[in-house]
Order: C-alpha cells, then sequence, then structure tokens
C-alpha cells in the first residue's frame, strides 16, 4: 500500500505538468479592413480674417521704456540728456489720467544717512516739479526716497556711484 501512495503522489506533479503544457491559444484580432478613401471635397471659402496684432503698450517702447534718470555727484538737477525722458512721461500722465507713478530717488554710498535721504527725495521732487510743469497731475505722482539703501550697482568706484546717483520712475496704476 505505501508503494501505491508514493506512486500516486509521484504522478501528481507529472498530472499538473502535462495539463499546463499546452495553453489555449489567444485569438489574435483581424487586422482592420483598410478604409476606402472619400474623395477630397473642394475647399469652401469663407472669409477669414487676419488676427489682429497684439497691441503693444505704450510704455514698453521709445522713451516711455526708459525710466531711470540719473544724476550728477551732489546734485538733483535734471540733466539735459533726460529731459525728454521726463516729458514723455508726464505726456503720458496727462493723456491717462488714471495712470500713477511713483519716483524713487536714490544716492550712491557716499555721505551720511540722513544727507542721503535728503539728496534722494530733493531728486524725486525735481522730476516731479518737471513732470506737473508738463502737464502731469501732482495727484498722480508720489515720491519717495531710499538715499543710498537700494543700489543698483555694488562697488565703490565711479561707476558704480554714477549708477546708484538715479531717479526711478515706477508705474502703480497705468
Amino acid at each position: 500500500m505505501k508503494l501505491f501512495k508514493l506512486a500516486a503522489l509521484l504522478s501528481i506533479p507529472v498530472i499538473f505538468a502535462v495539463g499546463c503544457e499546452s495553453t489555449p491559444e489567444q485569438p489574435t484580432e483581424a487586422a482592420p479592413e483598410p478604409v476606402a478613401e472619400k474623395p477630397a471635397e473642394a475647399p469652401t471659402t469663407t472669409a477669414v480674417e487676419p488676427a489682429a496684432p497684439a497691441a503693444m503698450d505704450p510704455l514698453d517702447s521709445g522713451l516711455l521704456a526708459k525710466r531711470t534718470i540719473y544724476f550728477d555727484f551732489d546734485k538733483y538737477n535734471i540733466k539735459e540728456e533726460f529731459k525728454d525722458v521726463v516729458k514723455a512721461h508726464a505726456q503720458y500722465l496727462s493723456d491717462h489720467p488714471g495712470a500713477k507713478i511713483t519716483i524713487e530717488g536714490h544716492c550712491d554710498e557716499r555721505g551720511t544717512r540722513e544727507y542721503n535721504i535728503g539728496l534722494g527725495e530733493r531728486r524725486a521732487s525735481a522730476i516731479q516739479q518737471m513732470m506737473t510743469l508738463q502737464g502731469a497731475s501732482a495727484r498722480q505722482i508720489n515720491t519717495v526716497s531710499y538715499g543710498e539703501e537700494r543700489p543698483n550697482a555694488l562697488g565703490h568706484d565711479e561707476d558704480a556711484w554714477s549708477r546708484n546717483r538715479r531717479g526711478e520712475i515706477v508705474y502703480t496704476s497705468r
């Protein structure tokens, strides 16, 4: 009997191996039948309007794109080379009563902190005064002085100092 049980136990894996040996074939997908192409239809002619070019913001071109006015050492009078820039911004403000700006006055690192705050304020006020004389409303213009606190260029030479002596026009509302 033991021999019969042993033979039965040994035959079980053989039965499973034979049973698993062949797997039924999966049906393959039939290739799609070619679709007959339709004859090309004549295009219909409809008037298509060309897309309008994106409106360019006037503040991004010409003199209005320039927003920095540079000053000489220890001065707050507007140089001749920057007067047209200030006039252009004044004209824009005059033409756009809803527009508002802040004029930031800046200085180089030389001088005391208090002196530079005062000089930055005089620079910002000089730009504001010229703009109001050109037709901009004083209500459209705020001024602030940062003195030497926000340098545009780091360094301790004339090149850096000259880039830090400036007034910047910042539009807060267009």
